[in-house]
């Protein structure tokens, strides 16, 4: 994930068939998110899309929690 990618956690997903989806937006408000969703919504009825706070751990962060004795 890049650092702009981390600075806009907010991102509107399509989804597809099969399991499958598409980031096609991102922001760094949910309110910006939350409006945008709805001028899709209304302008492609068709398509599917939802909204998500996507935060992806570094690997240092992830070692970090595995080496915690209280998280299994």
């Amino acid at each position: 994930m890049t650092y702009l990618e981390k600075l806009s956690p907010w991102c509107i997903v399509r989804l597809k068939p099969n399991m499958q989806n598409q980031i096609v937006a991102r922001f760094r408000r949910r309110s910006d998110a939350e409006a945008h969703l709805q001028v899709l919504r209304r302008l492609i009825p068709s398509v599917s899309f939802t909204l998500i706070f996507n935060v992806v751990l570094e690997q240092q962060d992830l070692t970090a929690l595995k080496s915690h004795p209280s998280i299994t």
